[in-house]
């Protein structure tokens, strides 16, 4: 099972992944860090992307997704991530794929650096 970062998640539903990325989504189960999905309605919300959140088939979408709950551990450990300058939110992603052991698949270069991180 892979961990998404928003930003590939965003790439996946918009189908503009690059080679790679497509083909691991393709034969991987995909899951997200619950502060993901806070992320994607506020870019929806600001404007930022166009993704219509109250239709079936995005709901769908989500629902087939499995969703890592914000747990005491992974709140934990986001404050002990080996890279700086990061935002709460990627923090809390990374962590995810650190206590869950699923492969963070990211474009982020700043968590890219990571040693910790498990990447996918």
């Amino acid at each position: 099972m892979l961990n998404l970062d928003t930003h590939v998640l965003i790439h996946a539903l918009a189908g503009s992944l690059k080679p790679r990325e497509r083909k691991l989504l393709s034969s991987h189960e995909w899951s997200i860090s619950a502060i993901v999905l806070w992320e994607v309605c506020k870019l929806v919300r600001l404007g930022r992307i166009t993704l219509d959140l109250e239709e079936p088939e995005a709901a769908r979408t989500f629902r087939r997704i499995h969703t890592w709950p914000l747990t005491l551990e992974i709140c934990m450990a986001s404050t002990r991530i080996d890279v700086g300058g990061l935002d709460p939110a990627d923090e809390l992603i990374a962590a995810t794929s650190i206590v869950t052991n699923a492969p963070l698949l990211t474009r982020d270069r700043k968590l890219l650096r990571s040693k910790r991180i498990p990447f996918a």
